[in-house]
Order: C-alpha cells, then structure tokens, then sequence
C-alpha cells in the first residue's frame, strides 16, 4: 500500500490500524526550535477520542500521545518528529461476524477487491481512527502556524436538515456544545434531531467550515499545486468526506460574474484590498490575503443498527445489523480533523513558497 504519505516539504506518515496495538504518525520536514511536548498535541487529540458524550461511540479510549523523536529539552531538533497513541479498548470480537460479509458503506468490497484480503477489525486503515494521525501531525503544524501568525478555526455549521443561523454566530458557542456549532439555539435542535436518529437505529451526516487567518497574500503554486486544490484533496483524503466548497462555493454556480467577482479598492494607506470574499481567500490557487474559508461535507455514518441489505463473500444476498459501538453522527470528532488537515496544509504551502522569488532566497541566506 502507497498513499499514507502527505505533503511536500512538510510530510506526515500516517501509520496503524484501528484494533492494532498502536496507532500514529511520522513528521518530517518540521524546522528545529519549536517549543513542542506531548500537552500541546494532546488538547487536539482530546476533541477527537470517542466517548464525549451520547452522541459519539462509547469506545473508552485516553488516546494519550507519546513522542518517541524529533523533540529534545522542549523543542524540535529538525529530525522526524514521531508520535504514537496505543490502542486499549478493542473489541475486535465486535466485528468477527463481518468477516464474512461486506458492510454498505464502508470501504469492505473494495479492499478485498483490492488487496484479496483486509483487516476486518473496525475497518483497518479504513477506520476512521487512522485520523488519530492527522489530528496529532495538525497539532505540530497549527502551533507553527501561530508563530507565524496564523490561525484556524472549524466548527460544524449544519447537522442534517439543521444549520446555524450567521446572525446568530457565537465563536465563544462552540466549546461549550457537544457539537460544536456557534449557535446554541441550532445546537439544541441538532440534539433533537439526533435524538430521533438514534431512537430510529439510524444516523446523520452533516458540514464543518473551516476559517483560517492571516495566510499572507502568494502562498499557493500555479497549475497542479494550487493552494485551494490542496486544500480539496486533504479534506477528501478523510474517509467520511463527499463534498467540498470553498468561498461562495457551489452558489457561485447560480451566480452572475458581477454578482460573484471580488471587486477591488483602495485603502487609505493605499493598500489593494478586495472588497468582498467570494473567492474564499484564494485566487487562481494563490492565497489573496483574505481569510480563507471552505467547508467539507460529511456523510451519515454508515454502521447503523438498523438492517440492510448486502451480500457475503459467498455471494449470497443477506440482511444484516451492524453492531459495536458506533458514533450516531460523525462530524463533532471530525471538526478537528478538518482543522488539522487545513493546517498541515498551510504550513506545507508557506514553506514551500520561500523559495518562489530569489530577492526573498538571497535575503535569507544573505541576511
């Protein structure tokens, strides 16, 4: 298997299966004297594990990162930062019946299609645990970013049928609901609304938006590296993703060109700004200096307990109930994943643009 590889001069090595003894990641590419230790990757983790509240898997797992190299006396040293998380709360007996058959869905058929064998235990590499990674190598490349003066922040903008009122946005709200949503009022609704999934064995998808500040204006390369398809092909890199938009996104095709172009103006200072945001920050795949802003768009989880209809390896049609334990709803773990990802982006982005234009190379060697 190629592919748990991400990034250019920042790359991260993802590695582990869900009912393995561990699970974890590899950085490399991270510049030396960054103050790092185990409590800043571990705030991250802790909005991802399972067992929050009634409304993700009851799985009972610390998900406590251990960094095994790459920091010394708090800070990094240049070398491969790894990062590891073990595994305690397996119920692998849970999917031993499934062995046998392929869960709709999920990625079952197309890994024995594939490889002529898989790792029935949750999923595998196909388990959504494997963001464990992510979320830990997000962590290292977010506190980065901060010391360059940029920020990310994600939140989930709409459950189902429910989404937040703009009018009504809270940034202050999202830590203090289960599902992290700005808006208390949409986040009461979205908990009735899961009630009744869970109440029908059924579950729901849902959209996690994404804002990220002061990315400086050039970041992004034309052509196959463009910062907004970068930023496509790392949010549907995560497993339950099927949609993604960025600015005006999909209106943009009910749209006029006068209605959707960004027009420009002229600050007092006599800087060049835009003075709307259409764009979501990027234009032409290069960052405009406006916040970019995406959303990535999740599907309902696919282990239900109600029955469906599949067949088994023999080929025989069947009816099944998926059992475990099993997040009603995926997208309140998953908003870490989206920020992390978004971040490892950035950060890849912003280093690989030092050396675009040579008067900035010889400043720096130079200087």
């Amino acid at each position: 298997m190629y592919g748990s590889t991400f990034g250019n001069v920042l790359k991260i090595s993802t590695w582990g299966e869900s009912h393995g003894k561990a699970i974890g990641v590899v950085i490399d590419g991270c510049p030396a004297g960054l103050p790092l230790c185990e409590e800043d990757i571990q705030r991250y983790l802790d909005r991802r594990k399972p067992g929050q509240s009634k409304f993700t898997t009851q799985r009972k797992e610390g998900d406590l990162v251990e960094i095994l190299s790459g920091v010394f006396e708090g800070k990094t040293t240049g070398t491969p930062i790894s990062l590891m998380v073990r595994n305690l709360d397996q119920r692998s007996k849970d999917y031993s019946e499934i062995a046998n058959y392929y869960r709709p869905g999920h990625a079952d058929l197309n890994y024995d299609r594939k490889y002529g064998f898989r790792d029935y235990r949750g999923g595998g590499r196909s388990s959504g645990r494997e963001t464990i990674g992510r979320v830990a190598a997000g962590a290292v490349a977010a506190k980065l970013l901060k010391e360059l003066g940029v920020s990310l922040s994600a939140y989930t903008c709409s459950i189902g049928p429910v989404t937040i009122d703009r009018n009504a946005f809270d940034p202050e709200e999202i830590k203090k609901n289960a599902f992290y949503m700005p808006d208390a009022q949409a986040a009461a609704k979205a908990e009735e609304y899961l009630k009744q999934c869970m109440k029908e064995t059924n579950s729901s998808g849902g959209m996690v938006e994404c804002v990220i500040t002061g990315v400086p204006a050039g970041i992004g390369e034309p052509a196959f590296e463009k910062l907004d398809a970068a930023l496509a092909k790392s949010m549907f890199s995560i497993g339950a993703v099927k949609g993604f938009e960025i600015g005006s996104g999909m209106e943009a095709a009910r749209s006029t060109g006068l209605q959707n172009n960004d027009a420009y103006g002229i600050t007092p200072q006599g800087d060049i700004v835009k003075k709307t945001n259409h764009s979501g920050g990027i234009t032409g795949g290069i960052s405009d200096g406006c916040p970019i802003i995406f959303r990535a768009a999740f599907k309902p989880t696919p282990s239900i307990a109600s029955p469906q209809e599949t067949v088994n390896r023999q080929g025989e049609a069947i009816e099944i109930r998926i059992k475990g334990r099993h997040d009603p709803i995926i997208v309140p773990r998953a908003v870490v994943v989206v920020e992390s990802m978004a971040a490892l982006v950035i950060l890849d982005a912003m280093l690989g643009s030092m050396t675009t234009r040579l008067d900035k190379i010889k400043d720096f060697f130079q200087n």
